[in-house]
């Protein structure tokens, strides 16, 4: 059997995720780029995601960040809107949570966007969840 000439395997691809740790630098959106909110992950490269300006789009995560960025739904990411096709745009930046909330701060995102959060939300979860059991008394067992 012939010897293996690689020089590692599937870690040594993937590298140390040494960027996380550094502070970057905030990047803002300029003309042609639009803030927008992750509704739900499609697979294959793509997102469906709701733009600032209101208007829900697909969007297509570029290939230097495809496998490379995770991104889920909740996110906050920059995309690029494209001149000939209104409904599709290009993810071209994921903004880290503290990131999201710095942009915020600024007044980059409107106030009504719910950040760190999935969508739908937690909060409508455990309003439910005490329906699914009825607690009885001591004395209501006995009756029973």
């Amino acid at each position: 059997m012939p010897k293996n000439k690689g020089k590692g395997g599937k870690n040594r691809k993937r590298g140390k995720n040494e960027a996380d740790d550094e502070k970057r630098e905030l990047v803002f959106k300029e003309d042609g780029q639009e803030y927008a909110q992750v509704l739900r992950m499609l697979g294959n490269g793509r997102c469906e995601a709701m733009c600032i300006d209101g208007s829900k789009r697909l969007c297509h995560i570029r290939g230097k960040m495809h496998k490379k960025v995770w991104i889920a739904a909740g996110d906050i990411i920059l995309v690029g809107l494209r001149d000939y096709q209104d409904d599709k745009a290009d993810v071209i930046f994921k903004y880290m949570p503290d990131e999201a909330r710095l942009l915020k701060a600024y007044g980059e995102l409107p106030e009504n966007i719910r950040l760190n959060e999935g969508i739908g939300g937690l909060d409508e979860e455990d309003e439910g969840a005490g329906d699914d059991y009825i607690e009885f008394e001591d004395e209501d067992i006995d009756k029973i």
